[in-house]
């Protein structure tokens, strides 16, 4: 078996609003990251952020923060990228951003390889473009004259760009599909290869010049490296592919699955191998498009505002369950749809009255009737030896004894289950694993009304011997199924190892066969892992804590300055000249803690100097190459010695009590020298 393993989860971009289909995803990728390492491998988990683009740029500027802050306070901030996957318990092995400052010179590099190679060449792009997905689109993609991914009203764009040759990959690709398992599921397979190859694969738009945030191309630096060869390049670069900081490509390149949403199936099944074959790198094993989370039918989106917050359901009823109800109830290469009344009742169906219930009606039988110790020697018995020898001297183990004695059967079932499990899991379905588990769970309940075990206590001097060795069978059972449930549920599992009394050593992948647990494990009854939750009470209750969250939200206390009462002539207000002025370099003045002191350019051909108090709200670095405006016409004056000629224009406002400033951003096609009017 190879002893690696490396998955990704795309890199998201950083929607200041995060929802539970962020969840769904990266969730999946940790459980299957979590099965691998607990069968031993190396485990590589790689996940991130997007942070580049002109969607970006645009909401920074509509916030009046810079790009880079924006993106800071998204990633990094309270509810954050980052403070989500710790409330989700994600165990990523390492996280990415775009604007990682190696990511970016790798990337660098990657463009200008390709366009050593011949695959990247310069010219004109005049289409449609989708700013929301970051797209490009020929009038023939077009559904109804909107985007084909979200549906949405795309904008006529022409602009010097650079090209990918993806259509001479076209025929590599199209067999890289067809002929393997490349692209899972296979449903998957046919809508690239109809839509996108068979009509004809045209060339890819790799560079933009209508805004500025991005990676610069090195060798041509009017350009940024257009935001899918950013974003995609991340799962070499993450691993030091051509940078020093970072190390493990040659030990988990090429990456075992990318885990995608299906609406970026495209560029993960097609444009990502185009690139790694320009780059003569190896291609990916897999890649695997999964389904969406719909909630009233459609996908859940901030803009529609039919968005489900992780935070409330996870306070609400467990982050454990949460991950459960996600990976249990949906088909994970099918679309879903989500309910509260479906987690509700899948919380109380398989957690509290099968899995719960099963752990809670043993550990207290086994108190009550045992004093929380089986007797020594109530375990796997001669007749269980010869059974199990039976069930595996075949090519697998014999798991289909329905009809036979209970014994037999919950032996068989459990002994078997990891066989089932493995499948399941290597068939990127962690539902079916789900599945399969719980039969043996459910059988495990139905063993404990056939062998009544309060029935057999009645008369211990001569049922002793059987009701321990029936309960015995149920911790066991329990633990086998607690062990394959360690990716998904893994803080509720150790809990539940705690009650059974289970070691370290019978919680391993090894440990998943019959008769590891000692017939005398420390039981305890403990606490109820899986409460039955109230439907009516639950659903009111999130209720109000959707309620209380938007109250939350829209409670900032925002103070403007009123406005003046004295009017101010036309003629006069006319003598103020503004002006488009873009910065070509900005740096704090010594010796004052405000000011900072800009080098404009006003479209004069002479460089205007400006300074302006406002280093409490900005950092100099982070205002290079803005478009902004400015009073030109006012008369100089002198601010620790230096000449300031005009005023920057910017808002300002009072937010709980602290004093806030935006410099008034315009779009960077506004050329210098502009007049406001």
């Amino acid at each position: 078996m190879d002893n690696k393993f490396y998955i990704t989860t795309p890199i998201y971009y950083p929607s200041d609003k995060l929802h539970i289909g962020h969840t769904y995803c990266t969730v999946a990728t940790d459980v299957l990251a979590r099965y691998h390492r607990l069968r031993g491998e190396d485990v590589m988990f790689l996940t991130g952020t997007d942070e580049h683009g002109q969607k970006i740029e645009d909401k920074a500027r509509e916030a009046g923060v810079t790009p880079k802050e924006f993106v800071d306070r998204i990633v990094e901030g309270p509810q954050g990228v980052l403070d989500l996957w710790k409330l989700m318990n994600i165990s990523n092995d390492r996280f990415i951003r775009t604007t990682d400052g190696y990511h970016m010179s790798s990337v660098q590099k990657i463009f200008k390889k390709m366009y050593e190679n011949g695959d990247i060449y310069k010219g004109t792009y005049k289409g449609k473009y989708c700013k929301p997905c970051e797209s490009f689109w020929t009038e023939s993609q077009l559904v109804d004259g909107k985007c084909p991914d979200c549906g949405r009203e795309v904008q006529d764009a022409e602009e010097e760009a650079y090209f990918f040759r993806l259509s001479k990959y076209a025929d590599r690709v199209r067999d890289l599909l067809v002929s393997t398992d490349f692209l899972q599921p296979r449903s998957r397979v046919n809508e690239m290869v109809k839509n996108f190859i068979d009509p004809g694969l045209e060339d890819l738009c790799v560079s933009r010049t209508s805004f500025t945030w991005g990676i610069p191309v090195d060798f041509d630096p009017g350009h940024v490296v257009y935001v899918w060869v950013d974003a995609l390049s991340n799962y070499i670069t993450a691993l030091g592919y051509l940078n020093d900081e970072k190390d493990g490509y040659d030990r988990y390149w090429p990456a075992d699955v990318h885990v995608v949403g299906k609406e970026i199936v495209r560029f993960h099944s097609i444009i990502w191998p185009a690139m790694l074959m320009s780059l003569d790198l190896p291609l990916p094993k897999h890649v695997f498009g999964h389904g969406w989370l719909l909630l009233d039918g459609s996908k859940m989106a901030k803009s529609k505002g039919n968005v489900v917050d992780p935070y409330i359901l996870a306070r609400q009823f467990g982050v454990d369950a949460l991950r459960f109800f996600l990976m249990r109830t949906f088909p994970f290469g099918s679309d879903g749809n989500f309910a509260n009344e479906l987690l509700i009742q899948t919380i109380n169906t398989d957690l509290a009255n099968d899995l719960g219930n099963l752990v809670s009606r043993t550990t207290a039988m086994v108190n009550k009737f045992f004093g929380g110790n089986l007797p020594a020697g109530c375990g796997v018995s001669d007749e269980d030896k010869a059974l199990l020898e039976k069930l595996h001297s075949g090519d697998g183990p014999v798991v289909s004894v329905s009809g036979g004695a209970p014994d037999v059967e919950l032996l068989a079932m459990a002994s078997g289950l990891r066989s089932l499990y493995e499948d399941a899991m290597a068939q990127f379905a962690p539902h079916k694993a789900l599945e399969e588990i719980f039969k043996v769970i459910q059988r495990a309940n139905k063993y404990i009304d056939e062998n009544a075990p309060w029935a057999l206590a009645k008369d211990m001097a001569f049922n002793g011997p059987r009701l321990a060795h029936v309960l015995y069978n149920l911790l066991e059972t329990a633990r086998i199924c607690a062990v394959l449930l360690t990716p998904f549920m893994p803080e509720s599992m150790v809990k539940l190892f705690a009650q059974i009394g289970a070691p370290e050593s019978a919680q391993t992948w090894d440990s998943t066969v019959w008769g590891v647990l000692s017939d005398t494990a420390a039981v305890t009854k403990g606490e109820n892992l899986f409460p039955r939750v109230d439907m009516d009470k639950a659903l009111e209750e999130l209720e109000a804590a959707k309620e209380a969250a938007l109250k939350a939200a829209q409670g900032t206390t925002i103070e403007v300055e009123p406005q003046l009462e004295e009017k101010v002539d036309f003629d006069t207000f006319c003598k103020s000249d503004f002006r488009v002025v873009k910065v070509k370099a900005c740096d704090a003045v010594k010796k004052s803690a405000k000011l900072l002191r800009f080098t404009l350019d006003d479209g004069t051909g002479t460089d205007r100097q400006i300074l302006s108090g406002i280093h409490k709200w900005y950092e100099p670095e982070d205002l290079i190459g803005k478009t902004l405006v400015a009073i030109v016409n006012l008369p100089p004056r002198k601010m620790m010695g230096l000449e300031s000629n005009g005023m920057l224009i910017s808002a300002i406002h009072t937010e709980n009590g602290e004093e806030c400033l935006h410099l008034i951003m315009v779009d960077d096609a506004i050329p210098a020298g502009a007049k406001l009017c």
